[in-house]
C-alpha cells in the first residue's frame, strides 16, 4: 500500500477569528501504481488534501502512512518523503528559475546529494520521459511555450525519481492541444514507469479518460470514491454540488431516453462510439 490516510482533519488559522475546517475526517487508501483522479469545485479541499501527502501541510489530527510508516511519527524523514512523493503545483512554470532547462531539471537531484554526472543523467532521462526536445535543453526556461514549460517543470520532479507523482491542475491555462499533449505524456509515464499518479483536475472528460479511480471532494469531505463509471452514475448528485459528468454521459442518457438500447455508464468517446454502433446493429 503506497498511501493510507486515516481520519485526517485540517483546520486553517486554528484558534483565530478566521478559523476554518478545510478537511473533515478523510479516510483513503491509494495503492502503488494506481492512477487516481481528484475532482471537486473550488474550495472543496482538493489542493489542501494533496499538500498533506508529502508533508507540506501538517494535519490538525489524524495520520498519513507512506509505505506503512506514519509520516507524523517522531524522527520521520520528511525530506526523504518529498523525494518519494513528488508534487507538481498548478502553474509549475512559476517554479522555473535557472539559466537553462537542463540546469533547472538538475536542481532536485543536486539537492538529493548526487554528483554532477548523476544529476545530468537523471535530468536527461526525465526530459526524455516528458518528451521535451533536445534543442530546448540549453534554452532559458522563460523562452519556452506554456506546454514546454509544464514539461520542464514536471521533468524537474521526475528527475528525483519519485514513486508517487501528484499533479495539481497540470493543464490549467493551456490550449486544447497543449492540454492533450501533457495528459498523454502523463498517461504514458504512468504506463512506462508504473508510478502512482494522483491527478487533480476540473475536466471531467480528462479524469474519465485517464483515471482508474475518482475521489470526489465536497466541502472538505470525500463525497465519492469509486471507478469513473460508478462515480458518474451519480451525475445528478454531482450537479447539485457544482460539478458535472463528462458530456458523453449526458449524450448516452439522452439516447437511452430516445429509445436506443445503450449502456449509459460509458464515460469516454471511444466507449460511447462502441455502444452506439453496437446498439444500431442490434
Amino acid at each position: 500500500m503506497s498511501i493510507k490516510i486515516e481520519h485526517l482533519n485540517y483546520v486553517y488559522s486554528a484558534g483565530t477569528a478566521y478559523e476554518k475546517q478545510a478537511l473533515h475526517d478523510i479516510c483513503l487508501e491509494i495503492p502503488d501504481g494506481e492512477f487516481v483522479g481528484i475532482i471537486g469545485h473550488t474550495g472543496s479541499g482538493k489542493s489542501t488534501l494533496i499538500q498533506h501527502l508529502n508533508g507540506l501541510i501538517k494535519a490538525t489530527d489524524g495520520a498519513i502512512y507512506y509505505q506503512g510508516e506514519n509520516i507524523y511519527s517522531e524522527g520521520y524523514d520528511m525530506r526523504k518523503l518529498r523525494f518519494q512523493v513528488g508534487l507538481v503545483f498548478q502553474y509549475p512554470e512559476h517554479q522555473l528559475f535557472e539559466v537553462d532547462v537542463l540546469t533547472d531539471v538538475c536542481f532536485g537531484p543536486k539537492n538529493q546529494g548526487l554528483s554532477p554526472e548523476e544529476c545530468k543523467e537523471r535530468a536527461l532521462e526525465a526530459l526524455k520521459l516528458v518528451g521535451l526536445k533536445e534543442k530546448y535543453y540549453k534554452a532559458s526556461p522563460f523562452e519556452l511555450s506554456g506546454g514546454q514549460k509544464r514539461r520542464a517543470a514536471i521533468a524537474g520532479v521526475l528527475a528525483m525519481r519519485p514513486k508517487v507523482l501528484v499533479l495539481d491542475e497540470p493543464t490549467a491555462g493551456l490550449d486544447p492541444k497543449g492540454r492533450d499533449e501533457i495528459l498523454e505524456q502523463i498517461a504514458s509515464l504512468h504506463k512506462e514507469t508504473g508510478m502512482t499518479v494522483i491527478l487533480v483536475s476540473h475536466s471531467m472528460e480528462d479524469i474519465a479518460r485517464y483515471a482508474d479511480r475518482i475521489i470526489v471532494m465536497n466541502k472538505g469531505k470525500v463525497m465519492y470514491n469509486d471507478t469513473p463509471k460508478n462515480v458518474f452514475r451519480h451525475y445528478q448528485e454531482l450537479e447539485k454540488v457544482g460539478l458535472a459528468a463528462p458530456q458523453v454521459t449526458y449524450i448516452m442518457h439522452e439516447l437511452k431516453e430516445q429509445g436506443l438500447d445503450v449502456d449509459v455508464t460509458a464515460t469516454t468517446v471511444e466507449e460511447a462510439a462502441d455502444e452506439i454502433i453496437g446498439a444500431l446493429g442490434r
